[in-house]
């Protein structure tokens, strides 16, 4: 009778998913941008939680994308669909990717377009560096965009 009650029953198995952001932020940008916001549904819904994330870098300094590891109990197209409908909402580029490597599958996602506008650091004359100022740039950038963009990132690299 007690023998029941006291069987120990397996944990459930975790599954991990990774979802490849086709973009190019810092890694606390990921976090406020993409991570918080993705853990926050994912809890509320009870499918499970971000477990981490990591960012690619060039040997230059700049970034090349960034990835978010998503710990679930259960695949589930259901699951798919919402991280993948979050994150879009969020603001992930195509090119995006959710990885389910138990399954072998690959699911892209994304809608935004990027651009990268690279600005000459070193073959100028002098006085443009001198009396410039790049933030400026990005400044111009947000205000143009208004509600139709964004500026996601910024980066300071040895030429440019």
């Amino acid at each position: 009778m007690f023998g029941n009650l006291f069987k120990l029953r397996p944990k459930p198995v975790k599954q991990f998913l990774v979802a490849h952001i086709n973009a190019k932020v810092m890694p606390l940008d990921r976090g406020e941008l993409f991570e918080d916001p993705l853990d926050i549904v994912l809890k509320a819904a009870t499918f499970g939680e971000v477990s981490g994330g990591g960012t690619l870098q060039a040997e230059s300094g700049e970034i090349e994308h960034c990835d978010i590891e998503i710990e679930c109990q259960d695949l589930s197209e259901e699951l798919f669909a919402l991280i993948v409908s979050t994150l879009e909402a969020l603001g992930a580029p195509k090119g995006s990717k959710l990885h389910i490597e138990t399954q072998g599958r690959e699911l892209p996602f994304g809608k935004l377009e990027g651009l990268a506008v690279y600005l000459n650091g070193t073959d100028l004359p002098d006085e443009i560096y001198r009396d410039s100022d790049s933030n400026f740039v990005r400044d111009e950038f947000e205000r143009l965009l208004g509600t139709e963009g964004r500026v996601l990132n910024w980066w300071q690299g040895p030429t440019e």
